[in-house]
């Protein structure tokens, strides 16, 4: 038995209510390795958690913490050894929140030497998210125009790094306060609280090829009207909705059929909703695009064509801190725990 330290999330509270919990965590059984863990990020999903309002949460109490890094320090039956001591990554989904988890070895994926693990936690949930958007779902090509909302924040500071790559030309929403972030990273910056469709069409008259926006609520339709003909909506969020009272699939349910409709009309533009957990249900073809984009985003960590954003690092115990500050809209990029 392995003794461990993990973040309890109680019930709706605020972030300084999350509890701190020891227990004993039992071996790794078949097919399982046991991973300390090194980093693990505070994202959106754990803001929406708290208030009870994610799509799909257990019922409380429970861990959050969506995704990890850490080095594999035991294996069960029927595991690998040589994955002892490997440095790896998983979507958890919830969990995270831990000095140590116990994990599917099919859901690890190998970390790169030599980068950094706070740094490699940001590209797992971020990067798989801003990978699939970009080259699964909207298919960009090199010279197409692209608007990411949010494009400080976690994914949208990585989807804008990746479609620079590529050769994309990127136009990002922030506050302000953020815009030589969003230069820095490559991005030519729309503020947020302005004309957003008449900053966009200075810039693109013809409409952009793709949006992402993790926003959704009314905002939506201008995403879609600022489309080219040819062009992409990927929505992966209800980021507007995220303080209201009532049912919390209510808001992602209306967003399904606003899409479903708009993928329907003959108008030669496309809507999805993106969600990274979707073909889960062949788990082998699953983790093998999950281990393959990882790998492409982590690829481009090691070579240096991508850089990390680590807004900051708190120790696990410091929790209900760092999901003040990722909840405080200030910083760019991502918040991580550091067991």
């Amino acid at each position: 038995m392995t003794t461990i330290t993990e973040i309890v999330l109680p019930g709706r509270v605020e972030p300084r209510g999350l509890v701190l919990n020891r227990r004993e965590l039992p071996p790794a059984g078949a097919g399982q390795a046991l991973v300390a863990v090194e980093a693990t990020g505070v994202s959106f999903a754990e803001q929406q958690m708290r208030r009870g309002k994610y799509f799909d949460q257990p019922p409380f109490p429970f861990v959050p913490g969506y995704d990890l890094v850490g080095t594999v320090v035991e294996t069960g039956e029927g595991v690998d050894e040589a994955l002892r001591g490997r440095r790896v990554a998983a979507m958890t989904k919830i969990g995270g929140w831990s000095s140590h988890v116990v994990l599917d070895a099919g859901d690890l994926v190998p970390v790169p030497d030599g980068l950094d693990p706070a740094e490699a936690e940001t590209f797992v949930v971020n990067g798989i998210t801003a990978w699939q958007m970009l080259h699964r779902t909207a298919k960009v090509r090199a010279g197409q125009t692209i608007l990411v909302h949010g494009a400080n924040g976690g994914v949208g500071s990585t989807l804008v790094q990746l479609a620079r790559a590529a050769g994309v030309r990127v136009l990002g929403t922030a506050s302000a306060r953020n815009f030589e972030a969003v230069r820095a990273l490559g991005a030519l910056p729309v503020d947020y609280r302005g004309d957003v469709p008449g900053q966009v069409r200075a810039v693109a008259p013809g409409g952009v090829d793709a949006v992402f926006d993790h926003v959704g609520g009314p905002g939506i339709v201008d995403s879609f009207r600022l489309l080219a003909p040819g062009g992409t909506l990927v929505a992966y969020g209800t980021a507007s909705t995220k303080d209201h009272e009532g049912n919390s699939r209510l808001p992602v349910l209306k967003l399904f059929a606003r899409l479903l409709w708009w993928q329907l009309l003959p108008n030669r533009r496309r809507a999805h909703f993106y969600n990274i957990w979707a073909g889960k249900r062949n788990l082998a073809r699953f983790r093998a695009r999950l281990a393959e984009d990882l790998g492409a985003v982590f690829a481009l960590a090691a070579r240096g064509e991508l850089r990390a954003q680590v807004a900051a690092r708190f120790p696990l115990a410091e929790a209900g801190k760092a999901l003040e500050l990722a909840e405080s809209h200030t910083v760019t990029g991502k918040v991580v725990l550091v067991p």
